[in-house]
């Protein structure tokens, strides 16, 4: 039997989500929420109802959810959108370690309205201090935008600290927390954070649902100009049935948080073993400071793809890195950043995984691994 082990790319379908999903499908007919009729006015009550319950998930009001396609969307809005509708500067402050969708809205805000983009240094373990972010806010800094945790190594930043640094600054702060967010209060109150991104498909919906939480006050210009939707913030026809399923995923979030400390016994197992068993191997990421569900590594001598391809015909689904990136042949900036040769950088293979995973899990993927990595390094030699 396969195991998936790529949950940082995109996780299971919740039951719970596709009762919620064929209910809805079953029970409405379909209306825009916008229409000035019955079921239009259906369409917006359900509409309405979701929101809320997003809302109380995640620590916020209503009016502060921007139903979005996904993280990559939310991340594109909260960057440009924050950063054009009342710029105090053309300056941003971000890391080495952001998902795709953040660093490519940065470079367009440098080179389409000429920002400047400072990225912070990280320690070996991709771990950001909050005095080097203090450091590089400049009286012109208009937002930081930081990851909460490293879909590539899993650490977790220290998100509340970092906030305090730029909020004593008086700059404005995005969360990426498209992977915190099952796992971690990533409230924009709690963290102190004007802005934070989530993606449904980490969470259990299918994918093509997320949202962005913008605090009551924080301007935003529109990505997507039309119809006024989501109080003139994204235009468009509401997606309703996203918004079903992501409240219907959040409500399994209280459940799944319980479940974290078995979750992080099966990983660290996993750390544990495959450092035994295979002589060279590197944790990429923080040990301590981990998502419960990641553990990431780089086996010198080797080539990721391969290890991938021999552990893939041993049942074992995993992943070399970000899923948006793939396809490239360069080396991870992230693990470029920890001070990882290039070499090294290619050699990456990322386990991720949600509640179901167990330490008899970890045993067989760690004899699983140890047989691709000495396979995939035998035809290296050869």
């Amino acid at each position: 039997m396969s195991l998936n082990l790529d949950h940082a790319a995109a996780s299971p379908v919740s039951p719970a989500v596709i009762d919620a999903i064929t209910s809805y499908l079953s029970s409405t007919e379909s209306a825009n929420p916008s229409s000035r009729h019955e079921p239009g006015e259906r369409a917006a009550r359900a509409l309405t109802e979701a929101r809320a319950r997003i809302a109380a998930e995640l620590g916020c009001r209503p009016a502060e959810i921007v139903l979005t396609s996904g993280g990559t969307e939310a991340d594109n809005l909260a960057i440009k959108g924050i950063a054009l509708a009342d710029p105090r500067g053309r300056h941003l402050v971000t890391s080495p370690l952001e998902h795709e969708a953040v660093r490519e809205s940065c470079d367009y805000l440098r080179h389409a309205h000429g920002f400047e983009i400072d990225v912070l240094p990280v320690d070996a373990e991709g771990r950001i201090d909050p005095a080097s972010l203090a450091a590089a806010i400049r009286p012109d800094t208009t937002l930081v935008s930081i990851t909460y945790a490293s879909n590539e190594v899993g650490t977790v930043q220290p998100i509340p600290e970092l906030a305090a640094a730029a909020r004593a600054a008086g700059t404005r702060m995005h969360v990426d927390a498209v992977q915190a967010a099952p796992w971690f209060d990533v409230s924009p109150l709690a963290l102190g954070v004007d802005a934070v991104s989530i993606a449904g498909h980490k969470l259990g919906t299918p994918t093509g649902f997320g949202a962005l939480l913008v605090r009551a006050g924080v301007p935003l210009e529109p990505l997507v100009h039309g119809g006024g939707q989501e109080r003139g913030r994204r235009a468009g026809t509401e997606n309703l049935l996203g918004a079903v399923a992501l409240a219907a995923a959040l409500a399994e979030r209280p459940r799944r948080r319980l479940e974290a400390a078995e979750v992080s016994a099966a990983r660290d197992a996993l750390i544990d073993g495959i450092l035994r068993a295979v002589p060279g191997s590197i944790l990429t990421g923080s040990r301590r400071h981990r998502l419960p569900g990641h553990a990431s590594f780089c086996f010198p001598g080797t080539a990721g793809e391969a290890v991938l391809i021999e552990l893939g015909m041993g049942g074992i689904v995993c992943s070399s890195g970000s899923a948006c990136a793939a396809g490239s042949d360069e080396p991870s900036p992230a693990l470029l950043a920890l001070g990882i040769a290039p070499e090294v950088a290619q050699t990456a293979v990322r386990f991720s995984f949600g509640a179901g995973f167990t330490t008899e899990d970890a045993e067989r993927v760690v004899a699983e691994v140890a047989a691709a990595v000495a396979a995939v390094s035998g035809m290296a030699r050869r």
